[in-house]
């Protein structure tokens, strides 16, 4: 919790992780990206906070990848307060298909891309 008694932005970011390497592992992802000694690394975030999340709220967490680019896929968030149903935040992250040893990008294989059905802007929760 903050200093205002919210959710804290920290917390979002790790949030966004976890649904993410969740999503990522329950797809097929993580094992097609290590079969080809591949992994994810985040590169940039961004969360628009629309309401505050506070102890006890039971938060409901939807992410899907919006794209893929050569390297690149954007991966985008919805989170919603259980009760209402109320979107609270909307984030977005951009993760980097990168080589296990070297950490340097490489080219993300159909493999890995068909683990992750990209949601189109007018098909998003």
């Amino acid at each position: 919790m903050d200093r205002n008694g919210h959710v804290n932005n920290v917390v979002y970011i790790q949030w966004m992780q976890d649904a993410a390497i969740a999503h990522a592992r329950a797809s097929g992802c993580t094992a097609a990206s290590e079969a080809v000694g591949a992994t994810w690394v985040v590169r940039t975030h961004q969360i628009e906070y629309l309401a505050p999340a506070f102890a006890g709220d039971k938060i409901t967490l939807l992410t899907w990848p919006a794209n893929f680019q050569r390297v690149r896929s954007l991966r985008k968030y919805k989170f919603m307060r259980a009760k209402y149903q109320a979107v609270i935040a909307h984030a977005e992250t951009d993760w980097v298909f990168v080589n296990a040893k070297t950490g340097k990008p490489q080219s993300i294989p159909e493999a890995v891309k068909n683990t992750l059905p990209v949601v189109s802007m007018e098909n998003e929760p």
